[in-house]
């Protein structure tokens, strides 16, 4: 919100859209973009519109059960799936959970069944 305020500062002021774009680390359609809203809605053109996609699976507090199952133990994908249908009723898909858990800074690696080489 900030920085789309302090584009149209910089419009008020007289500059240009390419210096407001090289200025602001910016595509000179993001600037021309955003004074094209302003002139249209006005102070709601600054504040953040809904949004598209699915809602989270995890809330907080489940992240952080997770969070605790991983320090007490490692699990398979399996194993962390099953826990969370019978702990919150969760169903993901297994890519899910991956992107959950590298999003909490932990390293997914796939088990391996042996370390020795055939």
């Amino acid at each position: 919100m900030r920085h789309q305020a302090q584009t149209l500062l910089y419009f008020a002021d007289g500059w240009r859209a390419k210096a407001i774009a090289a200025q602001q680390a910016l595509h000179l359609d993001t600037v021309y973009d955003r004074r094209k809203h302003w002139q249209a809605e006005g102070f709601a053109s600054l504040a953040d519109k809904h949004r598209s996609g699915a809602p989270p699976k995890v809330s907080a507090a489940q992240k952080e059960q997770l969070r605790l199952w991983a320090s007490q133990e490692a699990l398979t994908a399996r194993q962390w799936l099953t826990r969370l249908k019978e702990e919150f009723d969760i169903v993901m898909h297994p890519g899910t959970l991956a992107v959950t858990l590298k999003e909490m800074k932990f390293v997914w690696k796939r088990t391996r069944h042996s370390l020795k080489k055939a």
